[in-house]
């Protein structure tokens, strides 16, 4: 056992709780326990399968109270962590529900020639493993886990350092039920811990960073086996001059602030048409100063604490860089310390450019830079003018007009007339393009699909001689 690991309450600042990673002979031996599992996992077949997955729903839903709980002291917000939980049991209904008509047998298929027909089988990888971030610790770390799971993959999963308390109670439930408390495990651990994972699985998936995903993405390719990594996003917001401004202020305001700002999908960049753009920025002002700390109680507002604490200097140093430049703040616009916890109030600015790091890099937190643009082909460059593309919105009153300025965005999920709509919509397939991603979609059938590889049988129907044989061999 490795030595343990300190984590700090969000709302405190105390380190009150711990975690004690596995060894390496600990790892070692928990793959080789759950690589003999799957094959009884896989083998029992998919109702099965999904039986054990509806079981597990309904001891999560038993346990709420707890994880829940647990949530809450890892983030320092409620509500959300209420949001996370539901949404869980939501994947666990939905998957169980699709993956019947997705993995059905196809039967026999003609191909060009037609004395050979066509059969397919898909087979799941045996291990995958998971490593997931701080900022939705229950979601994001089953978000890969139960398509896994469907597909009939065992899966060991590295949650981040910063928020691991929920993994006490989500085990509980986990081991209440029978097969599946074999094929799936929660392990504690920081980076170390992640990157030895990535030695002993046959997929990885990775949820986090663009410079830690590098480093798996290289790893994994040295052992040559998949990567699907969701990285950074610097999400932008295309505001025409024709939007309805006050559903697209309230859309953009939920899309930047929700969580605290602390997700990937957040709009961090709002480009607006200059003819509206005065309007709109009041729009956004009044609503943003609206929004209250969950401070002293949890209750007192929906805007809770920066999880990370490193998170909270990456946020000051962007915002004292963009007022160094020039930026106006125009509410917000400071990093407090409440409690022993760090702040930041919904914060607005204007006058920013792309020379500020605000605009430029990854922000995480509740920040909404306003940018006047002039026609649409400006605010189109302005929106490219990333190494990001994970996804954007787009706010017009003429339909064709919005989507044709989203086909022309570089992004893999665009809202229309709405924002971060994939935090809550999972059908779509869609990709990240640039440095936000690499990998399958894990929105759609995609995501189910990933964990399969695909076999095909080309059987010979006939006696007969093919023509593209040697004459020689037909005599």
């Amino acid at each position: 056992m490795s030595a343990e690991i300190g984590v700090r309450n969000p709302r405190t600042g105390h380190i009150d709780y711990a975690i004690a990673p596995p060894g390496p002979g600990d790892l070692d031996a928990l793959a080789h326990r759950m690589r003999d599992a799957q094959r009884g996992w896989y083998g029992r077949g998919l109702g099965a399968r999904l039986d054990a997955l509806r079981l597990w729903r309904d001891e999560l839903a038993r346990e709420r109270n707890a994880v829940i709980e647990a949530l809450t002291i890892d983030t320092g917000r409620h509500g959300v962590s209420v949001l996370e939980l539901d949404l869980v049991l939501w994947h666990l209904d939905r998957w169980c529900r699709l993956a019947p008509s997705l993995l059905a047998d196809r039967g026999e298929q003609d191909s060009d020639v037609p004395a050979i027909k066509l059969r397919g089988s898909q087979v799941p990888y045996a291990l995958v493993g998971i490593i997931s971030p701080w900022n939705f610790p229950l979601l994001l770390s089953t978000l890969d886990t139960i398509p896994a799971l469907v597909a009939g993959c065992a899966a060991i999963v590295k949650p981040s350092e910063i928020a691991p308390r929920f993994m006490r109670p989500l085990m509980r439930t986990i081991r209440a039920v029978d097969g599946l408390r074999d094929v799936l495990a929660f392990v504690e651990g920081a980076g170390e811990t992640g990157s030895a994972l990535i030695d002993r699985v046959d997929m990885i998936c990775f949820t986090g960073s663009v410079a830690t995903g590098r480093r798996v993405a290289q790893a994994a390719a040295l052992r040559f086996i998949p990567s699907n990594l969701e990285l950074g996003g610097k999400d932008p917001a295309i505001v025409c001059d024709d939007a309805d401004l006050e559903l697209a202020a309230s859309a953009i305001v939920w899309g930047a602030v929700a969580n605290t700002g602390q997700s990937c999908l957040s709009i961090e960049r709002v480009y607006v048409d200059a003819r509206v753009h005065d309007a709109f920025v009041e729009h956004v002002v009044a609503r943003a100063r609206g929004l209250k700390l969950a401070y002293p109680d949890l209750d007192d507002g929906p805007i809770g604490p920066i999880i990370a604490e490193r998170q909270a200097t990456i946020i000051a140093d962007h915002l004292a860089d963009a007022k160094a430049k020039g930026a106006v703040v125009r509410c917000g616009g400071d990093v407090e310390s409440l409690g022993g916890g760090w702040w930041c109030r919904p914060t607005v600015l204007t006058n920013v450019n792309h020379s500020m790091r605000v605009m430029t890099e990854e922000t995480f937190g509740p920040i909404i830079p306003i940018m006047p643009f002039e026609g649409d082909d400006q605010a189109v460059h302005l929106a490219n003018d990333t190494i990001f593309g994970l996804s954007a919105a787009v706010f017009s009153g003429d339909e064709p007009r919005a989507l044709g300025i989203a086909a022309r965005l570089d992004a893999g999920a665009i809202s229309i007339n709405d924002a971060a709509l994939t935090a809550v919509i999972h059908e779509g397939e869609k990709n990240a393009f640039r440095f936000s991603g690499m990998g399958e979609s894990r929105m759609g059938a995609a995501s189910l699909r990933r964990f399969l590889r695909r076999k095909t049988y080309l059987i010979k129907k006939n006696a007969e001689a093919n023509p593209w044989w040697f004459s020689e061999l037909t005599q």
